[in-house]
């Protein structure tokens, strides 16, 4: 049976298995930082109003990738910016959330999106597919 779970920090366990952290934001950052589990637990309630955006290079989008993933490799954003839905949530991922984070500067200058539409997933992809989060491979 399922015990009432218990917040400690950012960090909330349930049955002490670690369910989710909270969002957070670092002074100046157009963005919010969130680790895998939490960007999955938001594609999870958000359904169809978030999309995951990988911004690696094609070699390392097809080692894999979140389920469901749109593939703009960060080299390519700024020419591609068209294909960045604006009405979502946007959580950007890449290998170890530096080029993530870049992709979150871009849009968030590019197109004036809030900090509130904008995830870097930090821990990036090694991350997601090491917590059996969805992944697919092409």
């Amino acid at each position: 049976s399922l015990k009432k779970p218990i917040q400690t920090s950012n960090y909330t366990y349930t049955n002490r298995k670690e369910v989710t952290t909270m969002p957070k934001q670092e002074p100046g950052e157009p963005y919010f930082r969130v680790d895998s589990p939490e960007a999955n637990h938001i594609l999870d309630q958000e359904g169809d109003d978030a999309v995951i955006i990988d911004v690696r290079r094609p070699d390392e989008w097809v080692t894999g990738h979140a389920k469901g993933a749109v593939h703009i490799p960060i080299d390519d954003l700024l020419d591609r910016m068209e294909e960045v839905p604006q009405d979502k949530k946007l959580l950007f991922i890449c290998a170890a959330g530096v080029r993530s984070g870049l992709a979150c500067e871009y849009v968030a200058a590019s197109l004036g999106l809030p900090a509130e539409s904008l995830y870097n997933v930090e821990d990036g992809t090694p991350a997601w597919i090491g917590h059996n989060l969805p992944t697919e491979y092409v």
